[in-house]
C-alpha cells in the first residue's frame, strides 16, 4: 500500500518542521492530491493516523484538497478534463501526441497548523 509510505513521509516532514519551529504539537495538515496521483483518500486517512503515532503530529486532522486532472493539446490548444480512466487523446482533433498534462499528479503539503500549548490551533505555516 503506497499510501503508508506517503503518509509516513508527510508525517516525518511535518514532525521535523514542528520540532524546528518549537511547536508543541500539530493541529492540522493540508495536502493537495491530484486525481492521477494514485492515492485512495480513505487509505491515506487511515495510514496518516497510524503514521502519526508517537510524533508531534499525533491527533492532527488531515485535510486533502483534490485536484482534477486536466490536459492541453499543443497542436490545437484545446484543454479538457482527463477523467478516470485517463483519456489523453484530444477531444477536438483526436491527436494523442503533443498533449501536455496540466494538473492531476500533484502530491504536496499545502500548509500546517501548529497547535498551541493547550492543544488549540495556533500559527499556520504555508
Amino acid at each position: 500500500m503506497h499510501e503508508m509510505s506517503i503518509a509516513a513521509a508527510v508525517v516525518e516532514q511535518v514532525d521535523t518542521a514542528a520540532r524546528e519551529h518549537g511547536a508543541p504539537a500539530v493541529a492540522r495538515v493540508r495536502l493537495r492530491v491530484g486525481e492521477l496521483a494514485g492515492v485512495v483518500p480513505e487509505a491515506l486517512d487511515f495510514c496518516f493516523e497510524l503514521a502519526c503515532t508517537g510524533t508531534l503530529v499525533e491527533g492532527a486532522a488531515l485535510d486533502t484538497e483534490p485536484v482534477a486532472a486536466r490536459a492541453r493539446c499543443a497542436p490545437c490548444g484545446v484543454e479538457w478534463a482527463v477523467g478516470m480512466p485517463p483519456d489523453l487523446a484530444c477531444p477536438d482533433c483526436r491527436r494523442g501526441s503533443g498533449v501536455e498534462l496540466l494538473s492531476g499528479r500533484e502530491l504536496q503539503i499545502l500548509d500546517v497548523q501548529w497547535a498551541g500549548p493547550s492543544g488549540a490551533p495556533a500559527e499556520q505555516k504555508g
